[in-house]
């Protein structure tokens, strides 16, 4: 059993966050890794700001700011924050988890830190690893990917095929605008009553997402206008809605962005049994097996096209369906929490 121990300093959030409200795919993929790791039998601790301490399945969650702390840890996983790097230094191991395109990571602040300290960095895919030089540094440079969660693994194919009901599950900023122009000029007129629920707003996103209000309206104003012509504005839902909610849908569409570095909203549609369209932007066409899974399109057209074709061809829709339940899905919290016991030291 080792002792692990991760620090965040983003948003509010606790083990209990999950079941209760939406909440972001790196605040998600926290508190499944850190529980995974504690069924895996370690000694875990999470220091993030959470209102209260709370032990939960196996986790200690505690206030950042509460003088808590740990003298030392076999594995300390700094998550995000260049002020948490140094916040453990008895650590046998530190590494450096991050989530968004590494560029961030060359401003004088975070360098300093990481040529005086050489954590290993934890990188979520491997789009995502190129977005950080080769010149920077680094004490070694892993890819994890992020875990799918056991509820959106358990569902078994469909007898019939759900009606013509696409699903947009991601943050709006992220090309909600370009998927609602194509959707009411390209794909709705050529499929007899399709309807595009678009399951999206700040609330997922905490504090952050508060901040980006203004900015995301404006998508989410563009859904509603397009009532008439089946969009369907839902808002963010908790994961459990949200599985119900895939279990109904026939397609999920979304670009994607360079910003994307792992898109668990396709990962867990793609689990669930839901053909997905995306382009290649970022890293969504790795969360796709084109063709088989779902369609990686190059170009508005043949997205359309793609859409239109899922939307239609029960037999298309069927033998992705299969595939998608069948083959992406295997990579699951477990393995990825198997994967950073690798980085504990030994002896």
């Amino acid at each position: 059993m080792a002792r692990i121990v991760l620090a965040d300093d983003g948003i509010e959030f606790d083990g209990r966050t999950p079941e209760e409200r939406p909440l972001g795919g790196a605040e998600s993929s926290v508190a499944a890794l850190v529980g995974e790791l504690a069924a895996r039998g370690h000694d875990v601790q999470v220091m993030n700001k959470c209102k209260a301490p709370l032990d939960h399945r196996g986790v200690a969650w505690r206030p950042i700011d509460g003088g808590d702390w740990p003298e030392s840890a076999d594995l300390y996983i700094a998550n995000r924050g260049d002020k948490l790097l140094s916040r453990m230094p008895q650590a046998r191991r530190t590494v450096f988890w991050i989530h968004n395109p590494a560029r961030y990571l060359l401003k004088w602040r975070y360098l300093s830190k990481l040529w005086r300290l050489r954590p290993a960095i934890v990188f979520i895919g491997d789009y995502h690893a190129t977005t950080y030089p080769k010149w920077a540094p680094d004490g070694g440079r892993v890819v994890i990917p992020y875990g799918l969660a056991e509820d959106f693994c358990q569902a078994g194919p469909l007898t019939q095929p759900p009606p013509p009901r696409a699903v947009f599950t991601s943050n709006p900023l992220r090309s909600l605008d370009w998927l609602l122009e194509l959707w009411a000029e390209s794909i709705q007129p050529r499929v007899a009553g399709a309807e595009l629920h678009v399951f999206a707003g700040a609330a997922t996103y905490g504090s952050v997402g508060a901040d980006k209000e203004a900015a995301m309206k404006k998508a989410l104003d563009q859904a509603r206008a397009l009532e008439g012509q089946g969009v369907k504005l839902r808002g963010p839902v908790p994961k459990a809605r949200l599985i119900q909610e895939l279990r109904q849908s026939r397609a999920m569409l979304y670009r994607g962005d360079l910003n994307e570095t792992f898109c668990l909203a396709v990962g867990e549609a793609q689990a669930m049994g839901v053909p997905a369209v995306v382009e290649k932007l970022g890293s969504v066409s790795e969360r796709v097996i084109d063709g088989e899974t779902g369609f990686v399109a190059a170009g508005a057209a043949a997205f359309a096209d793609a859409a239109k074709r899922l939307l239609t061809d029960d037999d298309l829709w069927r033998a992705q369906h299969l595939a998608a339940i069948e083959k992406q899905r295997q990579w699951r919290w477990a393995d990825a929490a198997a994967a950073f016991e690798k980085l504990i030291p030994s002896g």
